[in-house]
């Protein structure tokens, strides 16, 4: 692999199990990973690390939780999935995404041990590259977000110090199952023995689970109270909150991204300070701030024109749904909303709409496919958004679609999965309003 681009073909040449969605329960287990990185030496404990799971706001708390730590004056390793434009987005050192060499050599050096195993899969390698970079780049201490589940995810492997739980809610459930309660079991899988777990508010029978886990492994749960987060004040560039502290007081100030979700989410990493200040971190309120301040989390709840306006969101569950609606209303109050939207297969897409178009006032939907291998086609989306919205159109490519959809002056959002938000991105980057993003090549991957 000389290039980029043949490293890039080398990867996807093994199962991806994030574009098959077929996955058994033996398909999750964490032998290959650990296989792989004994025989790199186990990078991943050369390094401190947080570990982030949840069903919502887990990559947001997980890119917040480095912004503070880079604040700080840590050296700092950023690994979440999926990405929106290049896989190095994954693996972020410093904040910045592995540059296309340093992945091609990362992955060059790996690749013997990965040639030896066909149990790898193109996650198990990702997780093992990122470790190793992060090792290699003599990384501090590294924030690594669950790919899917916890228990059996390939990132539950490490030795954390902090492990966090965003909210739990129903995702995946031909993974991790279809009731709360075994989602919750699944996720309280990155509970280890004696490390402290912070968890977001949940639901009765979710926390249960986490008290049962986190008592049997003799783990401090730290639980963030109803009631002790709000959103003081909220325009598209950011929003003041109040967060807790684990002393029982409050702190005020201003944070980037945007919706009482965030605002819990910020809540998760204002208590994560604080612990880890106890056992001896160097963080102080200045980091905390400037963190939350400097964090950037693109497609999720990204306003890419302010006057239109324009937002893009990732929301693909119900759960999310409502949160997206209401920070719609939060942000941009008694607006009536163009709706372009996709899936991807598996997710519940009469409950995402029933959820949306009772909160929101929509004009019409335009149901649109990403070019993921697991994207619901676009008339499919149609039929679905005909129970829902008097008005829609089908348009296969998303391009196509925003082009389109721009030629009115309705406010627009683009929703429902993060593979049509990113090409969105695309086009509307194309159209000359912001940089393209760094993209990957074209590649034929293996189902």
């Amino acid at each position: 692999m000389q290039t980029y681009a043949q490293a890039l073909a080398a990867l996807y040449q093994r199962v991806d199990w994030e574009r098959q969605r077929r996955r058994q329960p033996e398909a999750l287990r964490l032998t290959p990973v650990r296989r792989l990185l004994e025989r790199l030496g186990n990078p991943q404990h050369r390094f401190a690390v947080l570990h982030v799971a949840g069903t919502k706001g887990k990559g947001s708390t997980a890119a917040m939780l480095e912004a503070v730590l880079r604040a700080a004056g840590y050296r700092t390793g950023l690994y979440t999935s999926p990405h929106l434009h290049t896989v190095r987005e994954r693996i972020r050192i410093q904040g910045e995404p592995l540059p296309p060499e340093a992945f091609r050599d990362s992955l060059r050096e790996l690749w013997p041990w990965v040639e030896a195993d066909d149990a790898l899969s193109v996650f198990d390698v990702l997780t093992g590259l990122a470790f190793q970079a992060f090792a290699q780049a003599g990384v501090e201490v590294a924030v690594v977000e669950v790919g899917l589940g916890g228990r059996l995810d390939s990132t539950n492997v490490v030795a954390p110090s902090l492990s966090v739980l965003t909210r739990l809610g129903l995702d995946h459930t031909d993974v991790l199952g279809g009731t709360l309660r075994r989602v919750a079991y699944e996720k309280a899988g990155i509970i280890k023995p004696g490390v402290p777990v912070l968890s977001a508010p949940q639901r009765p029978e979710a926390l249960q689970v986490l008290r049962r886990v986190a008592a049997d492994r003799g783990a401090a749960l730290y639980v963030v109270p109803a009631g002790a987060y709000a959103v003081l004040q909220a325009t598209p560039e950011g929003q003041r909150v109040r967060l807790p502290t684990l002393a029982g007081k409050a702190r005020i100030g201003h944070m980037a991204l945007v919706g009482i979700h965030q605002a819990e989410n910020a809540a998760l990493v204002s208590l994560a300070v604080d612990l880890l200040r106890d056992r001896g971190w160097r963080l102080d309120e200045t980091a905390l701030w400037q963190g939350l301040t400097q964090v950037g989390w693109p497609g999720r709840f990204e306003v890419l024109d302010k006057d239109r306006p324009l937002v893009v969101d990732g929301a693909h569950t119900p759960d999310a749904a409502r949160a997206l609606a209401r920070t719609l209303r939060l942000v941009f109050p008694g607006r009536r909303w163009r709706v372009l939207l996709g899936f991807s297969q598996g997710k519940d897409m009469t409950g995402f709409l029933k959820t949306l178009t009772a909160r929101v006032p929509v004009v019409d939907i335009w149901a649109t496919a990403s070019r993921h291998p697991r994207a619901v086609a676009a008339e499919v989306v149609g039929e679905a958004a005909r129970g829902w919205s008097r008005d829609f159109r089908v348009v296969d490519d998303v391009e196509t679609a925003l082009r389109q959809a721009l030629q009115d002056p309705w406010p627009l959002l683009v929703t429902g999965s993060l593979f049509v938000v990113a090409e969105a991105r695309e086009a509307w980057a194309a159209l000359g309003h912001m940089p393209m993003p760094p993209q990957d090549p074209e590649i034929q991957w293996r189902v």
